[in-house]
């Protein structure tokens, strides 16, 4: 699966802006303020709404009126997105269209669309469309050599307006788009990092095929690397060695009351030392060890800010494995304010967001004639932002 296109329209910061032909390994600049984190919170709304319902979503950013942009509070909430998917055996580009709306003070789904072309031409047809819960949905996608005509469209009635169709169709192969659009949704790993909760012993019962988007299971995905894919756990000590002095060896150790924590050993001392005394740098590079070089990655890969914490010359390395990451099929959108950071992108990568009349827009590095000169040239990302290639992104 990749992201090509994501338009949003009356979405916070963003009344109309689009980014078109994203990249595998996306990374996201610009000012304090300029709708970096809006952006990611995009993607989080998004897996919201399909994990609990479209007002739950809008209640844990405010409600709709702190959601739809200012001054645009009688129009609805517009999200397209346009991605590559593997349905029935073949790729094809599948358009997912909604739009939102307040109606009778209710948040409600004005319109829900899932299409994509059946063949090299003509039309993409609506494989789901819904209108406030009323819809159908074709459950005999994949003959194609059907026409239009002949496809079965099963009506469907949501048991509410404020819930998307993929959330209960996508729950049946037979619809097969929408199963696996939901699929993908379902995986996409927005993170939330918090150093505290990564610390400290963990229940061993608990979750532990991947990192959570807090790190608060750190103990338990690591101990399953440990044990089921040892070269990729030792892979990653390999690397904390290179650019944590000291480290020496790192294991998930039991405690006598049957919980986990991470036990760090010095090469310098004899005993090891708990989590609880390692710094927040080391943790959390552990942390994103443990979540890039995961076996299963996540189709989609959201990061802000990585640089916090981290000393800078390790930042080089972090970029080169965030790309990696996405050469193995998880595409990773990355927002950073670090030039050391930077350095390591490519002129393909970078987008940058500026704000203009209050609203958000978007400028891409590669457009830019003097960036794409420079870079050509030799110079680094990083350097150009610095000495203020990008325009409108300072602060002013």
């Amino acid at each position: 699966m990749r992201i090509e296109t994501v338009r949003l329209k009356n979405f916070k910061t963003f009344e109309n802006a689009e980014l078109d032909d994203i990249p595998a390994f996306c990374i996201v600049v610009g000012a304090n303020g300029t709708g970096k984190s809006t952006l990611f919170d995009f993607f989080g709304f998004l897996k919201d709404c399909l994990t609990y319902n479209v007002s739950s979503a809008l209640l844990s950013r405010g409600g709709y009126k702190e959601v739809v942009s200012r001054g645009k509070h009688g129009q609805s909430i517009y999200i397209e997105l346009q991605f590559r998917l593997d349905i029935t055996g073949a790729e094809r580009l599948v358009t997912y269209i909604l739009e939102i709306a307040q109606v009778s003070g209710k948040p409600s789904v004005e319109r829900e669309i899932l299409r994509y072309k059946r063949g090299a031409y003509g039309s993409p047809y609506h494989f789901l469309d819904f209108k406030r819960g009323k819809g159908y949905a074709v459950t005999n996608e994949e003959d194609f050599s059907k026409t239009e005509e002949e496809l079965d469209r099963e009506p469907q009635i949501l048991s509410r307006p404020d819930m998307l169709a993929i959330k209960g169709l996508g729950q049946f192969q037979r619809f097969k788009a929408a199963n696996a659009f939901r699929q993908m949704l379902e995986s996409w790993y927005v993170s939330d990092f918090h150093i505290n909760l990564a610390r400290g012993s963990k229940d061993a019962a608990g979750y532990s095929d991947h990192l959570s988007v807090s790190g608060d299971n750190l103990q338990l995905v690591a101990s399953n690397l440990y044990e089921s894919h040892r070269e990729t756990f030792d892979e990653i000590i390999n690397k904390m060695r290179e650019r944590v002095p000291g480290i020496g060896i790192i294991n998930p150790a039991p405690t006598d009351d049957g919980r986990l924590l991470l036990k760090f050993q010095d090469g310098s001392f004899k005993d090891p030392f708990i989590d609880k005394y390692v710094s927040d740098g080391t943790i959390k590079m552990f942390a994103y060890l443990i979540l890039l070089y995961d076996p299963s990655p996540h189709p989609l890969l959201c990061v802000e800010e990585p640089e916090n914490q981290l000393y800078p010359k390790l930042l080089w390395e972090l970029a080169e494995e965030f790309r990696s990451y996405a050469n193995r099929g998880g595409q990773v959108f990355v927002s950073t304010h670090s030039p050391d950071f930077l350095n390591a992108t490519r002129l393909d990568e970078v987008f940058w967001l500026v704000k203009d009349a209050g609203y958000t827009q978007v400028k891409r590095a590669r457009d830019d004639e003097q960036i794409s000169a420079y870079m050509n040239d030799g110079d680094q990302m990083g350097y150009l932002w610095k000495q203020g290639f990008f325009e409108g992104a300072d602060p002013k």
